[in-house]
């Protein structure tokens, strides 16, 4: 026994000696790592490759919902006698009840586990975008409730399954929007395989959604425009027994529905990338690293010339679109018209275009670190933005090959070739301006005597009674605050935060027109004609709602700029 010892610790000092003495650049020594490594680390590595497997399947899953669901649409449109329009409500239905049942375990079964829930994104389900989910939520089930009040009016030529459906779209709109309000942020860490495959049926079924809104929003602008040809030739004749009689109720339903019907498409996509990111996240750990210590928030400081110019281009905007609306809905579209419309954009977009490209290269110029930090809301913007892009930019390269094949000189063929020219321009610029803007680290926060002064500016203005007066000082007083909070911003930051803020403002203008229904681009009739009906509404249809969520998405996408400015 003595004589093993002594060998092993000859040994062992041989072999410290030896290790001691070999150069530290040209060491062969390794030494075996320890049980507890090599055993976190296949944990590690079998938690790894369960997470892809699970991704794998799950996403396998979706994709075959969406493929069985997009050919059920797809012979509706093609086949109206083999599949109908109930047979894929009842398919969605389906879909929707099972989406049903995994959210409402979901929400009383899996989150309410031990250690569920540890983690949370903070990135995950900003303000704008839950408020969003409920305002288009709320408008989708009051379009729903118009559906089934317009359908019960009409019950003699309406089937059931057209009261069944917009019933059952109702509770799941209400319990998906109650669902990811509550629960966007939620890293799982516990049934990891049955919320991804829950989370991506929830996806396929909105996607499937959007797609059927697309196409019946299709249908429903054809019929706008063959009703309108043929209240010119076809006034006074005898009408269907299935049009809506001439009541103050049928008339409210109908006209309800057609307003409230672009909002259904936003809040699928809207969900469809909430969910998504909770997909990314199930089994997620967040390090310390990670979560921000200090959040900047939404203060109306520091920008004065954005705010005015945008407002401008909203009020300007609205005047135009109500004008378009009233000339461009009655039986014969006025020429002006469309003028009028494609000049103003005409005048927009090179100002949007130049300040997105001045402020790129104010990012280039400043010096600010690039946020290199694992992030897949960052990221799903990112691919939304590139994404919901495509579908306008294509719109107007075929606009620009159907003008330049028929007439360019004409006036109004002009005009819409600068327009489409300029929007693309204007989608590549604003793009390269939030993208470069979402991945940079935001400002430090400013000084504390500006805080310092708005709180005792706050305190003084509880303590002393309200009076015409000292209303006056007030404002005087928050007037002076504003301009120091101003001052002390260097030119980088306030230029940020003025061009973050234009495009705000007309980036929302440019959501309102198309989506309350100002829609040239099919009723000024130069590519209908070109390219025949059904291929314009096919090219029209899918880039429109794309372009609509882009607008909708790069407002959300502008404030985090400028908040980070």
């Amino acid at each position: 026994m003595s004589s093993n010892k002594v060998s092993r610790q000859k040994s062992c000092h041989h072999c410290k000696s030896r290790s001691a003495s070999a150069p530290p650049g040209n060491s062969t020594i390794h030494y075996e790592k320890s049980w507890l490594y090599r055993h976190c680390s296949s944990l590690q590595q079998r938690d790894r490759q369960a997470q892809k497997a699970g991704q794998l399947f799950s996403g396998l899953l979706a994709m075959n919902v969406v493929f069985l669901g997009s050919a059920f649409i797809s012979s509706m449109i093609f086949n109206h006698v083999a599949i109908t329009l109930a047979d894929v409500w009842i398919l969605l239905s389906i879909l929707k009840v099972l989406c049903l049942c995994w959210i409402i375990y979901y929400l009383l079964g899996t989150s309410r586990q031990p250690h569920a829930v540890v983690y949370r994104d903070s990135h995950a389900g900003p303000i704008w975008i839950r408020g969003s989910l409920l305002l288009f939520g709320s408008f989708s089930v009051l379009l729903n409730v118009f559906q089934i009040g317009y359908s019960i009016i009409q019950i003699h030529c309406k089937s059931k399954v057209d009261i069944v459906f917009p019933s059952i779209e109702i509770l799941f709109v209400s319990t998906q929007a109650f669902f990811l309000w509550h629960h966007s942020k939620d890293c799982i860490q516990v049934q990891h395989n049955l919320t991804r495959c829950g989370l991506m049926l929830t996806i396929a079924t909105n996607l499937l959604l959007w797609l059927l809104a697309v196409t019946n929003d299709s249908i429903h602008m054809e019929i706008e425009s063959q009703l309108r040809e043929v209240e010119q030739r076809l006034a006074g004749n005898e009408t269907n027994s299935c049009t809506c009689p001439n009541t103050t109720t049928c008339k409210v339903f109908q006209k309800g529905y057609i307003l409230l019907y672009p909002f259904n498409t936003e809040y699928c996509l809207i969900c469809c990338s909430v969910l998504y990111v909770m997909w990314k996240n199930v089994g997620r750990r967040i390090s310390h690293h990670h979560i921000p210590h200090t959040k900047p928030k939404f203060k109306l400081q520091g920008v004065v010339f954005g705010p005015l110019l945008g407002a401008a281009a909203v009020i300007i905007g609205i005047c135009i679109f109500m004008i378009y609306q009233i000339q461009a809905t009655g039986s014969a579209p006025n020429h002006q018209v469309f003028v009028m419309y494609y000049s103003y954009y005409i005048v927009l977009l090179p100002l949007m275009s130049v300040s997105a490209v001045i402020g790129t290269i104010i990012h280039a110029l400043e010096k600010r670190e690039l946020d290199t930090l694992k992030n897949p809301t960052r990221s799903l913007d990112v691919i939304l933005l590139m994404g919901a892009a495509l579908g306008q930019i294509a719109m107007s390269y075929f606009s620009i090959v159907a003008i330049v094949a028929t007439n360019p000189k004409d006036l109004l063929n002009s005009l819409i070739l600068s327009y489409s020219v300029l929007l693309i321009f204007q989608y590549i610029t604003q793009n390269i301006f939030i993208i470069d803007g979402l991945q940079r680290q935001p400002f430090p926060s400013p000084g504390k005597e500006v805080v310092v002064n708005e709180e005792q500016n706050h305190e003084a203005h509880d303590q002393r009674r309200v009076s015409v007066l000292e209303l006056g000082q007030e404002f005087r007083r928050v007037s002076l605050s504003y301009i120091h909070t101003y001052s002390h911003l260097s030119w980088k930051r306030k230029a940020l935060k003025e061009i973050s803020f234009f495009l705000v403002l007309c980036n929302i203008i440019l959501w309102i027109m198309p989506t309350f229904g100002a829609h040239p681009v099919f009723e000024n009739g130069l590519e209908k004609s070109f390219y025949g009906y059904s291929t314009w509404f096919a090219i029209v249809n899918f880039g429109l709602p794309l372009g609509v969520f882009y607008r909708m998405h790069s407002v959300g996408g502008l404030l985090e700029v400028y908040v980070s400015a």
